[in-house]
């Protein structure tokens, strides 16, 4: 599939599930604070800084770090025009004023060389379709001695949050392995994967660290509502299946994820790497 097709797809499949994502913001932006965290905190920050947040979603770490550049800016991109939407809803709900969006892919950075002087990414570069164009174009847009501070998840095995309900999809709908080179998950999970692609872009003083933390929902049915509304693999496995599978899948997810209930909540573990580079 070339380049340009994976990125039209991916723009349909996020305008589509905007809707899901802006209903269950509070409890997504709730599971990926301490990741966001993590890398904030990361930073040496300056009050004056230039802040680019790539695939922004619905705003978040950028429209915290807009608090902590308060005499700086932050720009935040994402491919898809109906979530960057909610990111500026976000912004001006909280009275941000030195927080804007632009729409653009992570590959072709429509900003002038040494614009920025940090970039944030969040969740972001296991979708980018060509990762190494996209460091390079991150490296372009970075000033000297700037830096980057980005996540992916870790390991398929630390992140039961995901691969509970997609195993038992798996065993009922025809969907293929994981091709790992190919947009997707866990991509690149494996520790030093980024690392690599940071080093032929250019990067320098690399850090990695692991972040474990859990996805706490208030019930199983909570769980089973935000994953058919905001994750694009579980519908797409689900609408694979008629409706009598899909009861049977349900169910079987109502089980094994009642191994994480603790009282009438459930809490399941996850695991990022939080990757920081400088130029």
């Amino acid at each position: 599939m070339q380049v340009d097709e994976i990125r039209s797809q991916q723009r349909e499949s996020w305008n589509k599930f905007s809707k899901g994502w802006k209903k269950w913001d509070d409890l997504t932006m709730n599971f990926l604070h301490s990741v966001g965290k993590e890398m904030l905190n990361s930073i040496p920050w300056k009050e004056t800084y230039k802040v680019l947040d790539i695939a922004c979603g619905t705003g978040e770490p950028g429209i915290t770090a807009a608090t902590i550049v308060k005499k700086g800016s932050v720009t935040a991109t994402d491919l898809a025009e109906d979530m960057i939407a909610i990111a500026a809803e976000n912004a001006a709900a909280k009275g941000i004023k030195n927080y804007k969006t632009t729409i653009c892919s992570a590959d072709d950075l429509p900003f002038d060389d040494n614009s920025f002087d940090v970039i944030l990414c969040r969740m972001g570069f296991m979708f980018f379709p060509d990762i190494l164009k996209a460091a390079k174009e991150i490296y372009r847009v970075l000033n000297p001695g700037g830096i980057i501070a980005t996540s992916v998840w870790s390991d398929p095995k630390k992140n039961p949050w995901a691969t509970t309900i997609m195993a038992i999809i798996r065993k009922y709908a025809d969907i293929p392995a994981p091709d790992p080179n190919v947009p997707g998950l866990f991509r690149c999970a494996e520790y030093g994967y980024l690392t690599n692609y940071f080093k032929q872009a250019g990067f320098r003083n690399i850090n990695e660290k692991i972040v474990d933390f859990q996805l706490k929902v208030d019930s199983i049915e909570t769980y089973w509502n935000w994953n058919t509304e905001v994750a694009a693999p579980v519908v797409s496995g689900l609408n694979k299946v008629d409706e009598v599978t899909k009861e049977k899948i349900k169910k079987e997810v109502f089980e094994e994820a009642s191994k994480y209930k603790k009282d009438a909540s459930v809490s399941l573990p996850a695991s990022a790497v939080v990757i920081t580079a400088q130029k």
